[in-house]
């Protein structure tokens, strides 16, 4: 046994104390600030239909739209493949999982409009709407047919419009919680938000809310819609989307990027408001680096080039919405809008390729990086959070299956979900060794 060698050291003892008591408040603060991603699911995208045009039988009914456009359009993989540039290996696993999820879960989040897709009405008939829209998400709760998410687009905390919006707010919410309660999958969404102190209104709304109805504090959660310029850059130069983040006081879910109101409003003219302009990738990469550690999702906006009319015009939009979709995935935007039922096969292809292209690198990568084996990448643990995260998303949307994750990687999803944990709870390197097959347990 070789000797010991000696250590000395000469800072005085006692100053490692002080220096946590010096950053004790820091500590507590990023704690407060950064718990980081939540680890729950994620839909990969929000379906908007407007109030007057919700039925109990919405989600069914858009898979079966979106099932005959392909029918119609590209009834077979190699079709389908041919028309999104997918490679040969992708054709057939996509197409099967595509209309698996058409026919299985069509529509993982909706949101049902009393915003620009509803307009304006008069009191009495919004009133109506909004008891309807809660009875019916009651319904589909009850009877299994709803979405994984669902809840309601309100209108905003501007002054024209402001009481609006919490009456109709409070009709929906009432009308649930007489139903039975508020469902595990409601989400809100608050839009047009330009200042802080409107998402802080719309935060004590939801306080007197709970208050009344003995709920426990923070229940109720929403997204922040993101629309105008000064959500962006206030007239101070800072951030105002990283002020609205620390104003909803724990409750914001998410950050929706508004396509259209946001290009208009910076004067981008109508032929070229997309999700790829350059003002667009701006105003999301600020969104993305506020949101980063708090918790708190970015989502992508919308397109407006719908699949519809001839076969030539059907697949064009597909183009559009698929190269749009592959974009912001690559850009780590997970999340965006649908407006059509014929722009869910493209979405779910989007996701689907992209979840099983990387799902060989992640899994090689991960089971390199948790057994030390080495390999062409030197990977450390904020990249194996990625790796894993890909992995749990990929599962979460249906585009890869627990087996064959688990034969890949020897790891559970428990497993999985600890290599995905922000900060050091997350584990690092195993000891070198061959991984055991597991089942992918929850």
């Amino acid at each position: 046994m070789a000797p010991q060698e000696n250590v000395t050291t000469s800072l005085p003892a006692g100053l490692g104390a002080d220096i946590g008591t010096l950053l004790a408040p820091v500590d507590a603060d990023l704690a407060r600030r950064y718990p980081g991603d939540p680890g729950t699911r994620q839909p990969v995208h929000t379906v908007y239909v407007p109030a007057d045009a919700l039925t109990a039988d919405t989600p069914r009914s858009w898979g079966e739209q979106a099932l005959r456009t392909l029918d119609e359009h590209a009834p077979t993989a190699a079709s389908f493949a041919a028309v999104l540039g997918l490679h040969d290996d992708l054709a057939e696993p996509v197409h099967d999982r595509v209309r698996a999820k058409l026919a299985r879960e069509p529509v993982e989040d909706l949101r049902i409009d009393f915003e620009d897709g509803y307009g304006t009405r008069p009191d009495a008939e919004e009133d109506e709407a909004a008891a309807r829209a809660a009875r019916l998400t009651a319904r589909m709760a009850a009877d299994g047919t709803a979405a994984p998410y669902t809840g309601i687009r309100t209108k905003g905390m501007e002054a024209a419009v402001r009481d609006r919006g919490i009456r109709t707010l409070d009709i929906y919410l009432t009308g649930l919680m007489a139903a039975g309660g508020l469902p595990a999958g409601l989400v809100l969404t608050l839009p047009k938000v330009g200042y802080a102190e409107q998402v802080a209104a719309f935060t004590r709304v939801l306080d007197a809310f709970e208050e009344v109805h003995g709920l426990p504090a923070g229940r109720i959660g929403f997204e922040v819609q993101i629309e105008t310029s000064r959500a962006i850059l206030a007239a101070d130069g800072t951030a105002t989307v990283a002020r609205m983040i620390e104003a909803a006081r724990g409750r914001a879910t998410g950050l929706h990027y508004g396509t259209f109101d946001y290009s208009a409003a910076l004067g981008v003219s109508a032929a070229h408001q997309a999700g790829d302009h350059p003002a667009a990738d701006h105003a999301k990469a600020v969104m993305q680096v506020a949101a980063a550690g708090t918790g708190v999702r970015v989502c992508d906006g919308s397109s407006n080039v719908l699949p519809v009319g001839s076969t030539a015009r059907v697949h064009d939009a597909w183009r559009q919405h698929y190269r749009l979709a592959r974009r912001a995935l690559a850009r780590a935007y997970y999340q965006g809008w649908d407006m059509h039922p014929g722009q869910l096969p493209t979405r779910y292809a989007a996701v689907f390729a992209f979840y099983r292209e990387g799902f060989a690198p992640a899994a090689g990568r991960l089971v390199a990086y948790a057994q030390q084996t080495g390999g062409g990448v030197l990977d450390e643990p904020a990249t194996a959070r990625a790796l894993a995260g890909h992995l749990l998303r990929g599962l979460d949307c249906g585009a890869l299956d627990t087996a064959e994750v688990a034969r890949r990687t020897g790891l559970t999803r428990a497993d999985l979900k600890a290599y995905a944990a922000p900060g050091p709870a997350a584990p690092g390197p195993a000891a070198p060794g061959p991984a055991a097959p597991g089942p992918m347990t929850a």
